[in-house]
């Protein structure tokens, strides 16, 4: 990997700056190394690679953290890794910090851009190269800190794959022993609506559940002249569309944010045949775990019942994807008290919920944990270029704030 930055005599970036008079926590980066962690940005971004393929990328921040002292150990899935800076004690629950480092099946579609994507059809749009170098830099500082005695836990590093395939890699870290010892677990999303130097928290659900449902309705079909001797099947799959929603609505409580979307409806081939077979298929969004949980079982039964009553047989595949990212209060106050020890209270502010999916959710049916949305925007840039479009890309000035954010509260969960 090419690693145009600032180097000291011995070839290796400068880690961090002694903190100035009157600074509370030690940590802060060197120009060195925020110019070695926008190089190794960019270089992953020339080279996305889709979820369980990221080889490229894993020997990359192996390689990386291996010059650094560090252990990482590779996924048994073949990419990912997993490394502890220092030695896990049961007595002191680490922390762990997380990234995921799949890209998109898109095109990169910036014009412009020296570190535009060299591979067709695949981006990093969602800012999962900000979020590795992210840790990555936490790394190397919190490394340092720890051979100078400045780091009294260990730390844990995920760096995950597959976030972007349902149901996620986090399963697979789970599954690899990424959780045990680790007490809490903190990451970020890239958040292209806040401006970079800022974070937004919430507590509280902060992304959705998304599972994928996928149904099959059957029946004899027939001519359009004669639609009582046939199941209407193109009625049948309109109503689908149209009532199960509502029901599944009226069966949850209303604060849940439960909601089921259509994306997809095919039935027939000529305007006077009634077809013998339809297809729909569509998302369930929800805000709630216990609702979550009880979802499957709900749009079953609406599902069921629609289709019954227009005479129309069903088949229904229901694929769990990801439960909600819900902000556990205690790793949210970290981050918040992290992000104000170093750019102060005003650099936190409060974020809404979205419905998007998060596999980050699966680590907190484990341990209690928190997600933030670090801003990428640069300020006073009026065009928003949004998550998963092929002209997405972040102000670099965001990874220096993340990395230093999650330095701060390794520092300040090893105080607590």
């Amino acid at each position: 990997m090419s690693q145009e930055s600032e180097a000291d005599s011995s070839g290796e970036a400068s880690i961090g700056e002694e903190p100035s008079e009157g600074a509370a926590l030690p940590g802060v980066l060197s120009e060195a190394l925020r110019a070695e962690l926008v190089a190794f940005r960019r270089d992953l971004h020339m080279h996305p690679e889709l979820g369980n393929q990221e080889f490229r990328t894993t020997a990359a921040i192996k390689e990386r953290l291996e010059r650094a002292g560090l252990r990482p150990r590779v996924l048994d899935t073949g990419t990912g890794l997993i490394c502890d800076i220092g030695v896990p004690d049961p007595a002191l629950p680490m922390l762990a910090l997380r990234a995921d480092i799949d890209g998109l099946p898109i095109p990169d579609m910036k014009s412009g851009c020296a570190y535009r994507s060299t591979v067709p059809d695949r981006a990093h749009a969602c800012g999962h190269d900000v979020h590795t170098t992210v840790v990555l830099g936490a790394a190397l500082v919190l490394a340092d800190l720890y051979d100078r005695g400045l780091l009294d836990r260990a730390v844990r590093l995920i760096f995950q794959p597959a976030e972007e395939v349902l149901p996620g890699g986090a399963p697979d870290v789970i599954k690899n022993g990424g959780l045990d010892g680790v007490g809490r677990i903190v990451a970020v999303h890239c958040d292209p609506r806040v401006d970079a130097g800022r974070i937004g928290l919430r507590y509280g659900p902060i992304t959705s559940a998304c599972d994928r449902v996928e149904v099959s309705l059957d029946g004899p079909g027939g001519h359009t002249a004669r639609p009582h001797l046939t199941t209407d099947l193109v009625t049948a799959a309109a109503r689908v569309a149209v009532d199960v929603p509502a029901v599944v609505a009226r069966r949850v409580d209303a604060r849940s944010g439960l909601s089921l979307t259509w994306g997809r409806i095919e039935s027939g081939h000529a305007c006077n045949v009634i077809p013998q077979h339809a297809e729909l298929s569509g998302t369930v969004r929800c805000l709630d775990l216990a609702a979550w949980h009880a979802a499957p079982d709900l749009v079953h039964a609406a599902i069921d019942e629609v289709a019954t009553l227009h005479r129309a047989k069903s088949e229904i595949s229901y694929v769990r994807g990801v439960p909600p990212v819900v902000n556990e209060p205690g790793a949210t106050d970290l981050l918040r008290a992290a992000m104000t020890a170093r750019l102060g209270a005003n650099s936190v502010e409060d974020t809404e919920q979205s419905l998007g999916g998060e596999d980050f959710s699966w680590y907190l049916e484990q341990v209690p944990g928190a997600m933030a949305r670090l801003g990428v925007r640069t300020p006073g840039e009026r065009t928003v270029r949004d998550l998963h479009q092929g002209d997405f890309d972040a102000d670099e000035s965001a990874i220096t704030v993340g990395v230093e954010m999650f330095t701060a509260a390794a520092l300040l969960q090893a105080r607590g």
